[in-house]
Order: C-alpha cells, then structure tokens, then sequence
C-alpha cells in the first residue's frame, strides 16, 4: 500500500495575533496525516508573524514566511509555490479545525478521482456574531454533500466555505490557480473548478469552527457585493447557456432577475422572454422582452434561469418544475 500524500496547509494572515496560535495548534493536532502549514503574513503590523516563528521552533511542520502585504490570493499563490505537497489545504488565521478533518478528508478526496475540492460543514462562531442572514447561508452551505448537490446549487451561491476546502494539487493548477480578481476569489475558483471538469464535495461532518467577527471582508470588501456575484456567475454560466443552442427563458422579473440578465447579456445571452407569478407583471415587457405566466413554460422550449431573491422562492420553484417534468440541470438552473 503506498503512503498517503504530503498535505500542504496554506494559512494566510494577516493581524491575527490573538487568534493565530490557536487556529496553527488546531491544525498541528492532526497527527493521522503528514502535513506541513505554510504560515505566510500577509502584512501584520502586530505579533502574528513572532507568534508563528515560535511555533515554528517547536515544531517544523510550521514553514513561516512573509508575503508582504499582497491580499488573500496572491498569499495563497505565494505559499502554492513554496508547498511540497501534491495536496493543498486551507486554513485562515482566526478559524478552528476540529480533530479528524484532514484524515477524512483526504480519504474523500482519494475516494474518487473526479473531485478536485472537498470541504466539511462547518459552524459559525461566536453565537453573537453570527447573525440570522449568516446563520441559514451557513445551513445552506451544509446541506450540500456530494458532487451532484453542489453541481446543482453552484450557481445559487459560493457553496463551500474556504477554509474549509482540501485541493487535489493537479486540478487546483488545471483551474489556473490563486487568482486575484474582482469578485470573491474563492468563489471564482470553486466555478473554475467546475468548468474545467471537477467535481466539489463535503465530509458530512462539521470539521471547522468558522470565527465571525465584524469588519471581515467577507461583509465590507466590494468584491462581495451583489453585482459582483451577479457578473461572476454569469462568467461561467454563460458558456453553459450557450453550449445548450436553446433560447434562455429568465424566471423572475424583479431586481434578482434583471440584475442576473444584465450580467448574462454582457456575455453574449440575452433572455428572450421573463416568467413571472405577479399578475400585474405579466403581459408586461422586461429589458425588451416579454412577460409571460409560468404556465406558458414548455419543457424542451428553453433553458431557463431562476433568479428569484425572496426567500422560500427556490423551493417553490423547483416544486412546480419538478412537478411538470422539468429536470433541473437539464431544463432549468438556480441563479439565485
């Protein structure tokens, strides 16, 4: 039986000097895998980088260095080019990593060659910080385990948490790596992934402790904003669309829908007609094109894009086409 990979451990922080011990400890816990943890500091002006070099002292898994202050995806690049291991893992400097996280999922990820990323569930911590917004997105992102389930929702939202995710070294690459772009760079790799044919998955188990506090990017950086999720879900939906040769029927003819066929129509699809449930919008035109009911939809017709932002709006929507003999990944997909 041949040994089981070096994992290489990027973790990427920057001013995380009462969080960082704690968050390196967690990962160092892990004694079922060989691994290694790239420290990089990505511009700390406080403690963080002298608390990494002791903790490197005591134990040579930890390979501090200094990024200089490039932002999270071109840390992360800078530590792929130092890391040995053929697997790549994430960690960031104020998160956890629960026991047993690495060991499982590593055997996920040797289990079937077609997935390039595994993540876990995880939970969102402190209670205080987490608020009821976060509290479902993180319910949501949990009940996504295997390949088809996130196929089927990546383009609702980001559906793995980041530093969460384990990366067979090859498909990382295959994808084009850390890139530093104008939406949320994690998502943007969890869709190239996908486009360049492999598969996401999770460990059934909640294996990190997510820390939540006020400020993260994560709910101040523009890159997250709503227009740019739009702009970078149509990127690589588009050429999906595209590929079909079918029409492309967009259900919802709110802000959602409109914001999502601005985006699609700035790579080359232009839906041909909105569905609508509103009576007073129907009959109505949106951005050129017509208005129509749900009952005028005729499986095989169209391809049509749910982007629908009310909250319960998904499964209603999914009810009804499952209901007709639509088959979602065939004849429709979530946008929203």
């Amino acid at each position: 039986m041949s040994p089981r990979p070096l994992v290489s451990v990027l973790l990427p922080y920057r001013n995380n000097a009462a969080t960082l011990a704690e968050a390196l400890q967690s990962v160092l816990a892990e004694r079922d895998v060989d691994l290694e943890v790239l420290a990089v500091d990505d511009g700390s002006t406080d403690e963080g980088p002298a608390i990494a070099a002791r903790i490197a002292r005591d134990d040579p898994r930890v390979v501090p260095s200094s990024a200089g202050g490039v932002g999270i995806a071109r840390a992360l690049a800078w530590g792929l080019e130092r890391a040995r291991g053929e697997v790549i893992a994430r960690m960031d400097g104020d998160d956890v990593s629960l026991p047993g996280r690495f060991a499982a999922q590593l055997s996920l990820l040797e289990s079937d060659p077609t997935l390039g990323a595994v993540a876990t569930q995880v939970e969102g911590f402190p209670e205080s910080a987490v608020g009821e917004g976060l509290r479902l997105y993180i319910a949501w992102q949990n009940t996504l385990i295997t390949a088809a389930d996130h196929a089927r929702e990546l383009f609702v939202e980001a559906p793995i948490c980041h530093p969460s995710v384990m990366l067979r070294r090859a498909a990382l690459e295959a994808a084009g790596g850390f890139a530093d772009v104008r939406w949320a760079e994690d998502y943007d790799l969890w869709l190239r992934l996908d486009a360049a044919g492999f598969g996401l998955a999770k460990v059934p188990r909640v294996l990190l402790s997510w820390r939540h506090r006020e400020g993260r990017a994560t709910f101040s950086d523009g890159r997250y904003a709503l227009p740019r999720f739009d702009e970078v879900k149509a990127r690589y939906l588009a050429p999906k669309l595209l590929a079909r040769a079918r029409p492309v029927t967009l259900w919802g003819a709110g802000k959602t829908g409109k914001r999502m066929a601005r985006a699609l129509e700035a790579n080359g699809v232009t839906a041909t007609r909105f569905v609508d449930i509103d009576p007073q919008k129907i009959g109505g035109i949106a951005r050129g094109a017509p208005i129509v009911g749900a009952e005028s939809l005729v499986r095989g017709e169209s391809t049509i894009v749910c982007a629908v932002g009310a909250r319960g709006a998904r499964a209603l929507i999914r009810a009804h086409l499952v209901k007709r003999g639509f088959v979602e990944g065939e004849d429709f997909v979530f946008a929203a």
